[in-house]
């Protein structure tokens, strides 16, 4: 069965950067099974009822600003499959979760610096999925669970975030010297509780997770709960693996993981 996974997307410059982490996840994509056909829950498409993607041919959205042109350059033409929309839209109506279909949005850079490193020539059907951050943490989890029979037909579910991500604590002189303790104490905290499957004390990170509204900032949490989506995906096999960690500027995570 295909494994569901949490991958940061990091900055944008990863899409044009040479490094350990882009190695990584290049390295990823040859290594885990080929998939039939990959679902993103990016944090960078967020929306208050769950949209699901049913568009042919998406286009590249640049959605930052400030970065070298090299960035704005880069295309990633990726194909939708109208058949696993369906799928996807009836799963949600099978278990109740009210949806959207969305039919023009093209891939944001959540979706697309990932993918383009795993699938570098865009040959692999995407569906995009957004994500909601006012749901609780509980009914994320269960809008994965939702869809986990896709794995048993070769779809890779995918969350696409930051298990830390505040800008506004990033240290932009510490990137590769040193790591913000902070941030280290809650991914520990976090390690721990995956590997358990503690859905108890996952779901109430907020308030029992050390550094939490650090880590991830109480208005600014779409990019850590796309992990509730991937790891819902993987309910009925509950095991989590942590693939890699690493940070930028002091305390931007890198980190992937695989469930299921």
């Amino acid at each position: 069965m295909t494994p569901s996974l949490f991958i940061a997307h990091g900055a944008p410059l990863l899409a044009i950067e040479n490094n350990e982490y882009t190695q990584f996840l290049s390295n990823l994509g040859n290594t885990i099974p080929r998939p039939k056909a990959v679902v993103v829950f990016s944090a960078h498409w967020v929306a208050s009822q769950q949209q699901v993607s049913d568009v042919e041919n998406y286009d590249t959205i640049y959605d930052f600003g400030g970065f070298p042109d090299a960035l704005y350059q880069i295309k990633y033409p990726a194909k939708g499959e109208k058949a696993i929309t369906q799928e996807i839209e009836g799963l949600f109506q099978q278990h109740g979760i009210p949806y959207e279909t969305e039919t023009k949005r093209g891939l944001d850079h959540g979706a697309w610096v990932v993918l383009r490193l795993l699938y570098p020539n865009a040959d692999v059907p995407v569906m995009s999925m957004s994500v909601n951050p006012r749901l609780s943490p509980e009914q994320q989890y269960n809008i994965g669970k939702a869809l986990s029979a896709l794995r048993e037909k070769d779809v890779l579910i995918i969350g696409s975030g930051g298990t830390v991500h505040n800008l506004r604590a990033v240290d932009w002189q510490a990137d590769g010297i040193r790591i913000t303790p902070w941030a280290q104490e809650f991914d520990n905290w976090l390690e721990e509780h995956l590997k358990r499957w503690d859905l108890n004390s996952l779901f109430q990170y907020e308030t029992l997770a050390p550094n939490a509204a650090l880590a991830v900032p109480p208005h600014g949490n779409e990019h850590f709960v796309p992990l509730f989506y991937a790891m819902g995906a993987a309910d009925s096999v509950q095991t989590a693996q942590l693939l890699h960690r690493s940070y930028r500027y002091g305390n931007l995570s890198q980190s992937v993981w695989q469930f299921g």
